[in-house]
């Protein structure tokens, strides 16, 4: 997760009055297969990934984290509002 969607996702969960410990998760579709659902919860499925940077938390579903394994979360900076766009993780260095 990026510092700008950590941001976002903070911002997202004070708005929404979201309980500390709660987040935002990220499930595949069950309706459109190679999409995702996003969902501000309380807390996450007992089966979930948790990803943290600072307060911000994604939950990540079981079945999707294999899929989401080489990407990151990100904020898209031509939305109008917030919005997150999934793109390949950059190398370290």
């Amino acid at each position: 997760m990026t510092d700008s969607a950590s941001t976002a996702v903070n911002d997202l969960t004070t708005q929404a009055g979201v309980p500390e410990g709660g987040g935002l998760r990220i499930a595949e579709s069950a309706e459109q297969s190679g999409s995702f659902e996003l969902a501000l919860v309380p807390s996450p499925q007992p089966d979930d990934a948790v990803v943290e940077n600072g307060d911000a938390k994604v939950f990540v579903e079981t079945a999707t984290v294999a899929t989401l394994d080489n990407l990151q979360l990100d904020t898209d900076p031509n939305a109008q509002g917030p919005a997150f766009v999934l793109a390949p993780q950059q190398a370290a260095g």
